[in-house]
């Protein structure tokens, strides 16, 4: 397990209470990425529940909220995650306590206490510094740069400081070793040559061997190269290769940029080193889009689906932040994106341990869950009356199954070996009508497996997914080779050609952008503990024959355990992730989500993300045109259960001061449900340019077979009045709840309506 920071020391701060607010003064500035909550333990506890965090660089001034959320209702460590910023002063305050309990504002003296040296143990606080892994997208351009180094090998070995902007990781800076080690400190000086606004510091290690890994660290800016004043950032990095980000707050304007490096990551010895060091500038939002606060959950928000109203389900477990057994219940929460509450509710009357599951978004907007911890269990979620029932068990019990619903409104899943035994795990078919399942034998999983050395029990887990018409469903990974199956009758598989030169990609994903148009995104040839691919692919349906696979551009960084978002616009937005995918693990973590376009193909980097996001991660396109990333852990008492969430805002929505753009509006009413092949007239408020459905996704595992964007076709009837065709097909417009968005020239959307298409 890693960590995601380390714990600050709480010498020398001071702590003060008001009402239901706690404050902290460190009398330092020090960078602060989380707060870990530790309750009273006592009988006659008060518990925080709803919260907020915010910061201040002076204690007068403070920041909107930087993290909201609402807690489970129990005794266990909550960790608090933000943004990390450079802050001398953080805020807690709680809104509400848990079950309506009072004495919130006793429990925050005795915090207090706590935290500056106080006996009483019942209650504690920690902050968390510098997580060191978040990623830098704005990088500056090194053309004209130079650097020197208080010290560099030159006597046995080219390791001089001018390998660090070389490009080129392999080459590196090293202080001197030769004839005799350097003590620390060792300092490398970037002169840029120009004054410009400096955001971060990216630190690559040297990509082979260990010695002069940087841990301690504390880094200085100045604008003549004499005066360097306090420090913008400091902290320690961990002992490994993965690449390192310092976070300057505030953001400065800077010619000369200094890294003092304080001690050896290891201990192993009196030396430093670099593969290549690179600077950030200021982040335009209309390029690199914006994070909204981090939302705190009751449980890790493993499994998600979009819901009508405005609303977000999500589940975990038998518990909050653990999995285990088949207990026949299961931890869900609702987070309502209107106002970001969030409630929590255990559903014990299905029997049904929703963890690790199958999930198809129904033709008439239920969510039908299957398997997981009870293996051949199956659930359904109606939004209309908040209420889960059951239909009949799977005749084979399954966990890490996938699932789609076909184009008659019936639902297919394959494979899931992770529950239930060892395969086979071959197909079956739930019927809308009877909700009964029936098995496909002519559908065997052992075709659409990959090569994973530990076989059916990694090999057949997480499918990808695509219906199209008359009950047929594409299989396009994670295995390199592609199937199409059928479904009637006993069904059969037939192979559909390889995905171009791809490898297995398990714990990648594909994404429908397009009518016909798959994106596929990264995955590793194993489940986990092998390099992650940055390659990703378009697959075309709409040529009548086998699909045509074509590389596009590749990703930044490789990814597994990522989750990918088709937007109004068709491009498709990827979050989070690892380059060697462990589960339970935020080593080799991508903190920099990226966006394809398809008229490019090519990927543009993101506004970093605060919190890691890898196994049991989750995303999801909202109304609104935002994207909702959250989850990652669910491993017990460990330091990567990530129980919290945070709304992303793509650059399509935002001018580059971070305003909001105009948005074209839908302004007549829409009926709630269309038919296929029909008309439907609606008005908007400014001119528009096209006009999409996208389908209510379901995410869980990195798989979201649920989602797909149908571009309209459409005639313009009047001023802002529009005649939209609606595609007769239900293996193009599958049917369910969709979102109808109205784009204009600029390719800005509407808030959605929601419409159910059948």
């Amino acid at each position: 397990m890693h960590p995601t920071a380390p714990v600050l020391a709480r010498s020398g701060w001071n702590v003060t209470t008001s009402g239901t607010s706690l404050t902290v003064d460190m009398h330092r500035t020090a960078t602060v990425s989380a707060v870990v909550y530790q309750p009273r333990r006592t009988s006659g506890r008060s518990l925080l529940s709803e919260y907020s965090i915010r910061l201040s660089e002076d204690g007068r001034h403070w920041s909107k909220p930087v993290a909201t959320g609402t807690l489970a209702d129990d005794t266990s460590a909550k960790t608090l995650n933000f943004a990390p910023q450079g802050i001398r002063y953080l805020r807690l305050t709680a809104t509400t306590t848990a079950g309506g309990r009072s004495g919130w504002a006793t429990g925050a003296e005795e915090i207090g206490h706590q935290a500056v040296g106080s006996a009483d143990t019942r209650a504690d606080i920690q902050l968390l510094g510098d997580p060191g892994f978040a990623g830098a997208p704005a990088s500056l351009p090194v053309a004209g740069w130079t650097v020197k180094a208080t010290d560099e090998e030159t006597g046995q070995a080219n390791d001089r400081a001018a390998n660090v902007l070389d490009g080129d990781p392999a080459t590196l800076w090293h202080s001197q070793w030769s004839p005799k080690a350097t003590r620390f400190p060792h300092a490398l000086t970037i002169d840029m040559h120009r004054t410009t606004t400096v955001s971060a510091l990216t630190y690559t290690p040297r990509p082979t061997g260990v010695n002069g890994r940087i841990g301690t660290y504390a880094i200085y800016t100045s604008l003549d190269g004499v005066s360097f004043g306090t420090p913008v950032a400091s902290g320690h990095w961990a002992d490994d290769s993965t690449v390192k980000t310092a976070l300057f707050s505030p953001q400065v304007p800077a010619r000369y940029v200094r890294l003092v490096a304080l001690s050896e990551a290891g201990q192993r010895g009196t030396w430093s080193s670099a593969g290549e060091i690179r600077l950030s500038g200021a982040v335009d939002p209309s390029v690199s889009g914006s994070w909204g606060p981090v939302t705190g959950f009751p449980l890790v928000p493993v499994a998600t689906a979009m819901l009508p109203g405005n609303k977000l389900l999500a589940w975990s477990a038998y518990a909050v932040d653990r999995y285990g057994g088949s207990n026949g219940y299961t931890q869900t929460a609702i987070m309502d994106l209107t106002t970001g509450r969030v409630t929590q509710r255990r559903v014990d009357n299905t029997g049904h341990d929703m963890f690790c599951p199958g999930i198809a978004m129904l033709a008439d907007g239920r969510v039908l869950v299957t398997g997981g911890s009870n293996a051949t269990r199956a659930s359904i979620y109606d939004p209309r009356t908040d209420a889960w029932t059951s239909t009949a068990d799977m005749n084979i019990g399954r966990g890490y199954q996938a699932m789609t619903l076909l184009s008659n409104g019936d639902a297919f899943v394959l494979g899931g070996s992770w529950s239930g035994g060892d395969g086979p795990k071959d197909g079956e078919v739930w019927s809308a009508s009877t909700q009964t399942w029936r098995k496909l034998p002519g559908v065997p999983a052992q075709s659409a497996m990959t090569a994973d050395p530990r076989g059916a029990y990694r090999a057949d887990n997480h499918m990808w997914l695509h219906a199209t018409s008359q009950g047929r469903v594409l299989q396009l990974g994670p295995s390199k080779q592609m199937n199409w199956i059928t479904t009637a009758g006993n069904g059969s598989i037939t192979p559909a050609g390889p995905r171009a030169d791809s490898a297995d990609a398990m714990n990648g994903n594909a994404v429908s952008y397009d009518i016909g148009k798959l994106l596929t995104l990264g995955g590793a040839p194993a489940y986990e503990n092998t390099p992650a691919t940055r390659r990703a692919y378009t697959v075309d349906l709409n040529g009548g024959g086998q699909p045509v696979v074509n590389r596009t551009g590749d990703m930044a960084s490789p990814r597994a355990f990522s989750n990918s978002v088709v937007l109004p616009d068709g491009e498709v937005a990827v979050f989070g992730g690892q380059q060697m995918p462990v589960p339970f693990s935020d080593a080799t973590s991508v903190m920099t989500p990226e966006i394809w376009s398809p008229a490019t193909g090519r990927f543009t980097p993101l506004a970093n993300m605060a919190v890691p996001r890898n196994y049991h991660s989750t995303a999801n396109l909202l109304p609104d045109g935002r994207i909702f990333s959250g989850g990652g852990g669910l491993c017990g008492d460990c330091a990567t259960n990530h129980l919290d969430g945070a709304v992303f805002t793509p650059p399509y929505l935002l001018n580059p001061d971070g305003s909001e753009k105009p948005r074209p509006v839908i302004t007549s009413s829409v009926p709630d449900r269309v038919a296929l092949g029909s008309k439907l007239s609606l008005t908007t408020g400014s001119p528009v340019s096209s006009f999409a459905l996208v389908r209510s996704g379901a995410a869980t595992h990195s798989v979201d077979n649920d989602q797909r964007r149908v571009p309209l076709a459409f005639q313009q009837s009047g001023d802002g009045s529009y005649e939209l065709s609606v595609p007769k097909d239900p293996g193009v417009a599958l049917p369910g709840t969709y979102l109808l968005f109205a784009l204009n020239a600029d390719g800005v959307p509407s808030i959605a309506k929601v419409i159910t298409v059948s």
